[in-house]
């Protein structure tokens, strides 16, 4: 034991082994939903309640697939998830960098006040600004469209998404900004030309987050859609659930391949997402 104590190298070797199964652990824990859904998948319907349970049924049942797809509109759903989250993303990415890039590089009046005045609304409860949102779109005529859930993310795309762009904004030297602008460029030139192309990072990580409250958003579509044929696959998963809650392998068979764009998504982002997260907690 005093040997343990006075051998850093020992010492630092078990601290760093330690915490990784701690955290091996607790992947494990997060992971194991996931597992669950896609070993039920692939069971027979006599395989479903067995004890201990079967984690990796043999041979897999892939006609849980074929079935799920027979009762269950998943492409239509499909099309309207992909329609609402590709106009959230063209969105967020074309507002969020452009007025993040307004609260960090341009000097205006009343610029500071504002920017927490915006980062203030992400204290307020959903609940609270739903009733009048509602009545905005109301008025517009957007109910029963995918307007109320895209148009939005053309305003900003989120308190949250300008904080973390205007983060990485602010470590961009402010000297690189007044050169461009002594050799006669516009703070849009500097914008398209400098800024932009150095936030690839950060776009990354706010596209990932766009994506995900996007894709899997059951509260927005429930308040603002009526029409079953206009629902994404996050509303539309419960309603395949209850009207067939007893085949439970092809209900997780559907919600298999609903998050499987998720995954996609994210093997492709992960790698621009780390960085991002590490820009972005950089204090000014």
């Amino acid at each position: 034991m005093y040997y343990l104590f006075k051998n850093k190298t020992l010492r630092s070797f078990i601290f760093r082994n330690v915490v990784r199964l701690i955290l091996i652990f607790i992947t494990f824990i997060y992971i194991l939903p996931f597992i669950w859904m896609l070993s039920t998948s692939f069971k027979d319907d006599r395989e479903l309640f067995l004890f201990p349970p079967k984690w990796f049924p043999w041979p897999p049942v892939w006609q849980n697939y074929n079935k799920a797809l027979q009762r269950f509109p998943f492409f239509k759903y499909l099309k309207n998830s992909a329609i609402i989250t590709v106009g959230a993303l063209i969105g967020t990415l074309l507002s969020c960098p452009l007025v993040a890039y307004g609260f960090s590089k341009i000097r205006w009046k009343g610029r500071d006040f504002f920017f927490y005045l915006m980062l203030s609304t992400m204290m307020l409860p959903g609940a609270v600004t739903i009733i009048p949102t509602f009545m905005i779109f109301k008025t517009l005529g957007w109910i029963n469209t995918f307007l109320p859930l895209i148009v939005p993310a053309f305003l900003g795309g989120g308190a949250g998404s300008i904080f973390l762009v205007r983060q990485f904004f602010n470590t961009i030297p402010d000297d690189l900004v007044d050169a461009a602008k002594v050799d006669g460029a516009s703070d849009l030139q500097i914008y398209l030309r400098i800024v932009l192309p150095l936030a690839k990072p950060v776009l990354f990580l706010i596209s990932l987050f766009t994506f995900l409250g996007a894709w899997n958003n059951y509260f927005g579509p429930l308040i603002y859609l009526t029409d079953e044929n206009k629902y994404p696959l996050s509303l539309g998963l419960p309603t395949f659930f209850s009207l067939y809650g007893t085949y439970w392998n092809q209900m997780m068979a559907a919600a298999t391949m609903s998050v499987i764009p998720t995954i996609i998504f994210f093997v492709i982002a992960q790698k621009y997402l780390i960085e991002g997260i590490k820009i972005t907690g950089i204090k000014e």
